[in-house]
């Protein structure tokens, strides 16, 4: 490699503050800070499928329809057939009876097989937009963020999203409507016993109300404190070695419970008001039914209503309940869903610290002069790292830093690649300032080898072939014999082929260093930053 700079550093590495330890979160995210905007926002993502979701909404039209105009059906079944005993004419109602069930049951099948593929569609673009934002935010944003967190938003929160457009959705529509149509038809019928069976929906809505207030923000913190107890997961049983060389297996039990403790009471704060729900509903709908029917006596005894009547408004009272049923244990889906929203639209609303510049310089043929002028930066507010640090490596020029743990060796690799932006001075290759370069070329210019390095859980081939993707299988074996790793990788089981446990487990960390390098110069770096990439 022709013109390459080699920095030596140490092994320096950002701590950032790191928000929400084991419980952490538990009394934070009370409510939805605005759930309109967030279903605005999920209806963006819903636009794809704009025309199935025409579709299923006719059907659900046609289902609920259906469904308002049976009890009509019973009720002129009684007064005019079974009580004239017009066994002739009941058969052919009979017949019209059958033939709406089979149409709720067709439009029901159509509503479940088209909704699922529009909630995945719609979840996936969702779930994408995630992601790709994720690979957008700088090194600060998971430095501040526990990992397994931002990976209980990624899959946790976005499911929540999927199971209420799978099912949820098509039931509210078909509640609300249910519950429209029938009160329509009821005052059309008899405006009497309507009021009477109407009695219960302010009832209803009151209980709604009250109870959405509460799982929202029991919902809210469910996820939240869910997140945390991941983000702990994730930290313990990566450093799993650690936890048992200090004998710390009891204090990480002990950090889980805590954490485990958090969840479990946001948990039942939020489904113990679920659990309301069904009791006190069901309660408020058969008191219903009995008054109607109480009522609906008296009526008939004073001759104001037939006995089929009667059984209308019977069965419209428990039809009534039914949707208001529905509607009131979606609310606590719903809310659910609202949280996992929020918590995405968060993230995707994060705006990334290391933007490339409008006219930036897409940096192709490096000579390889890099100049620091006066740097200065620092990870946290007001505790600084680099004081006017400068230094300037000529091409072809190898240069070594040295210095204590924490003098900042780290950092001068971390903002060369820039992986974070100075607070002040200048950062210079071949005369052009790095925030005035397309960071993609100026990485791709750049080979990074660090002390810890990660191997994806794949064969020695691919791990190796991450530094350039296009690489031919022989470049990637030269490349493995220029870092001395091709004798060891013809050792392993399967040679190349072989694959890694999770992070190279299966390997020394000498080994997995060599991969590292070798992957490194797989890629044909103008400049390469070996950060103790050979200590071990």
């Amino acid at each position: 490699m022709a013109a390459t700079r080699q920095f030596g550093a140490g092994s320096s590495q950002p701590t950032g503050p790191r928000p929400g330890g084991p419980g952490a979160g538990f009394a934070s995210f009370e409510r939805a800070k605005n759930s309109r905007a967030a279903l605005s926002r999920v209806w963006d993502y819903l636009k794809v499928s704009k025309r199935d979701l025409l579709f299923v909404v006719v059907l659900v039209v046609i289902s609920t329809l259906a469904g308002v105009y049976l009890p009509i059906l019973q009720g002129r079944a009684i007064d005019g057939y079974i009580l004239k005993g017009n066994l002739q004419g009941l058969g052919r109602l009979l017949l019209s009876y059958v033939g709406l069930l089979i149409v709720q049951a067709a439009t029901g099948f159509g509503q479940s097989w088209i909704m699922p593929a529009i909630s995945q569609r719609t979840v996936m673009l969702l779930r994408k937009n995630l992601f790709e934002h994720l690979q957008l935010l700088s090194l600060r944003y998971f430095d501040s963020k526990p990992h397994g967190e931002l990976m209980s938003r990624l899959t946790n929160d976005v499911e929540t999203i999927n199971m209420v457009l799978t099912v949820s959705a098509t039931q509210l529509v078909s509640s609300v409507l249910t519950i429209v149509g029938t009160c329509v038809t009821m005052l059309a019928v008899n405006w009497i016993m309507a009021l009477v069976t109407l009695i219960s929906v302010p009832i209803m809505g009151a209980i709604v109300r009250y109870i959405a207030g509460h799982t929202r923000r029991g919902y809210r913190q469910q996820q939240a404190t869910l997140g945390v107890m991941n983000g702990l997961i994730e930290e313990t049983v990566t450093g799993e070695r650690v936890v048992k060389a200090y004998a710390r297996e009891q204090e990480a039990v002990d950090s889980f419970q805590q954490s485990n403790t958090a969840y479990v009471k946001a948990s039942t704060f939020a489904q113990t008001f679920s659990g309301v729900v069904g009791p006190v509903s069901g309660f408020v709908g058969h008191l219903s039914v009995a008054i109607v029917a109480f009522c609906g006596a008296v009526l008939a005894i004073n001759g104001l209503a037939t006995v089929g009547t009667i059984a209308v408004f019977v069965s419209y009272s428990r039809d009534l309940s039914r949707p208001m049923m529905n509607i009131a244990s979606l609310f606590n889906t719903i809310q659910s869903a609202l949280a996992g929203v929020e918590r995405v639209f968060e993230v995707i609303d994060e705006v990334p610290e290391l933007q490339d510049a409008p006219n930036a310089i897409v940096l192709e043929h490096t000579q390889g002069d890099v100049v620091f002028d006066n740097v200065c930066f620092n990870y946290v507010p007001d505790v600084p790292v680099l004081k006017n640090v400068s230094l300037h490596a000529e091409p072809g020029q190898t240069v070594a830093l040295v210095g204590p743990t924490g003098a900042g060796k780290t950092t001068v690799a971390n903002l060369l690649t820039r992986f974070y932006d100075i607070s002040s001075g200048s950062i210079r290759i071949d005369g052009h300032d790095l925030r005035d370069l397309e960071k993609d070329s100026l990485r791709r210019a750049i080979g990074l080898v660090l002390q810890d390095n990660f191997l994806f859980a794949q064969s020695v081939m691919e791990n190796i072939r991450y530094g350039r993707l296009e690489a031919t299988d022989e470049e990637v074996i030269a490349a493995a014999k220029l870092a001395n790793a091709d004798q060891f990788i013809r050792r392993l089981p399967h040679g190349y082929d072989t694959n890694l446990a999770e992070r190279g487990a299966n390997l020394s960390q000498g080994q997995r260093q060599l991969l590292a390098i070798a992957r490194a110069m797989l890629a044909q770096p103008q400049i390469l930053i070996l950060d103790e990439a050979t200590s071990s």
